[in-house]
């Protein structure tokens, strides 16, 4: 039987700890799995569902034989999710502000096309001041 070492199990308990997340959180119920593995995975339920009851995430795991390592890697992938959606709400936050730069960059965008507009206009006026050439006096 595959066991996990101490330090995992301590920084995956501390990883739940700074995202805050508890272990009542979780509703975990084993099922028997599918694919290889033969008559181990036939007979036994190693394959571990785990859902976070405050988020609505699940996971289903089996990756491995043991159902002490699927437990284990169910809750880091659980974990991992929750975190990726923790962070998507900060996504949102940085996108609203740099669609708020881009709004303002837009306008002084606007504001150098009217001064280029004017120039332009300036530009022309100025072309028809040129000399007149002596062979267009003469016909």
């Amino acid at each position: 039987m595959m066991t996990i070492s101490q330090e995992k199990e301590t920084a995956l308990r501390e990883r739940m700890e700074h995202l805050g997340i508890r272990e009542e959180e979780f509703r975990e119920t084993f099922v028997r799995s599918s694919g290889p593995g033969g008559q181990k995975v036939n007979k036994t339920s190693s394959c571990v569902f785990l859902v976070h009851l405050p988020t609505g995430l699940s996971v289903k795991c089996q990756q491995e034989r043991s159902q002490t390592l699927n437990r284990f890697l169910a809750r880091r992938l659980l974990l991992d999710r929750i975190e990726r959606l923790r962070t998507g709400i900060v996504n949102a936050e940085k996108m609203r502000v740099e669609k708020i730069r881009r709004q303002k960059r837009r306008r002084s965008l606007r504001a150098q096309e009217k001064t280029l507009e004017s120039k332009r206009l300036q530009s022309e006026k100025k072309s028809l001041r040129t000399r007149v050439c002596p062979e267009e006096q003469q016909s």
